[in-house]
């Protein structure tokens, strides 16, 4: 089944509620990164994460990036997202194995870091963007995705991600949930979703076991749920070799001199999807002509 996210209001409408599965989303950044065992599993969660962010915060043509730096081995993470329900993402080391944590999972704490940082920039397609940024409360993101969204956004939150890579580093299933407190919610209803979300198996058990989205949602609201909208979700790149070429104008002729001079031509990679871009020397030529970098 293609990957896709359900919106809903749940428990008697006190709380708005959001499920995807995003395994195919997450196989193809894989794939493409060939990220390892532990990269994969924080890239998977941070797209997922991202996903379920920008579908929840965003209308129309809005876009976000998030942006998480912490002090472990991966290094920093960036991802795009918007309301349409595409993601591209990258990490800085995707060539990282980590030995399991004390519950026998991949340690996506220990490959994130916890010291250091989450920042969300939304470009509403009018005037400058605006960034919020929280420091890291655990590395496992889920509880960073859900302090963003408390501190930054003032919407109490929790957020569920999980990401099971098999033993090849493909992905076997990713996921999560996003439930958000409505003005109307009442102590005890809180108190109840809480405990729900202690029991829950962890969505990536779930999806390995068949369930879907609106199931993950029927479990935590004993199946007080109103489906407000089902929508496909994808890795997609919107990279092209014209951006690139609009990149090279922007830059000092002279660099793009010494392409022509010293390397007979140029090679652009996108760092969110890995496509590579060629320019000959003619077409290097072309940008020399219309370039608007200064000499």
């Amino acid at each position: 089944m293609a990957d896709y996210l359900v919106k809903s209001v749940a428990g008697n409408e006190m709380f708005r509620a959001y499920a995807v599965n995003a395994t195919d989303t997450v196989a193809e950044a894989q794939r493409r990164h060939d990220t390892w065992s532990a990269a994969s599993a924080a890239l998977g969660r941070s797209l997922v994460g991202t996903l379920l962010l920008a579908t929840s915060v965003l209308k129309g043509d809005e876009r976000l990036t998030v942006k998480i730096n912490g002090d472990g081995p991966v290094g920093g993470i960036v991802v795009d997202g918007n309301a349409k329900g595409t993601v591209k993402g990258y990490l800085q080391q995707p060539h990282v194995h980590l030995p399991l944590n004390d519950k026998h999972k991949i340690d996506v704490k220990a490959a994130v870091g916890s010291n250091g940082f989450l920042a969300v920039t939304k470009d509403q397609g009018v005037g400058n963007p605006f960034t919020g940024q929280v420091p890291l409360v655990s590395g496992e993101l889920g509880e960073d995705f859900t302090y963003y969204l408390a501190q930054s956004e003032q919407i109490p939150s929790a957020v569920g991600l999980s990401v099971f890579v098999n033993e090849d580093n493909t992905i076997g299933v990713a996921g999560g949930f996003l439930v958000q407190v409505l003005p109307n919610a009442t102590d005890d209803a809180i108190s109840s979703l809480e405990g729900k979300l202690k029991e829950l198996p962890l969505v990536s058990k779930l999806l390995r076991d068949g369930k879907t989205p609106e199931d993950i949602l029927t479990l935590l609201f004993d199946g007080d749920v109103k489906i407000l909208d089902k929508m496909p979700v994808k890795f997609e790149c919107d990279c092209s070799k014209e951006r690139f070429a609009e990149s090279l104008m922007a830059l000092p002729k002279h660099e793009v001199q010494a392409m022509i001079d010293e390397d007979q031509g140029a090679e652009a990679v996108c760092h969110f999807c890995g496509n590579k871009y060629q320019f000959s020397v003619a077409e290097l030529q072309a940008v020399l002509s219309r370039s608007h970098g200064d000499a």
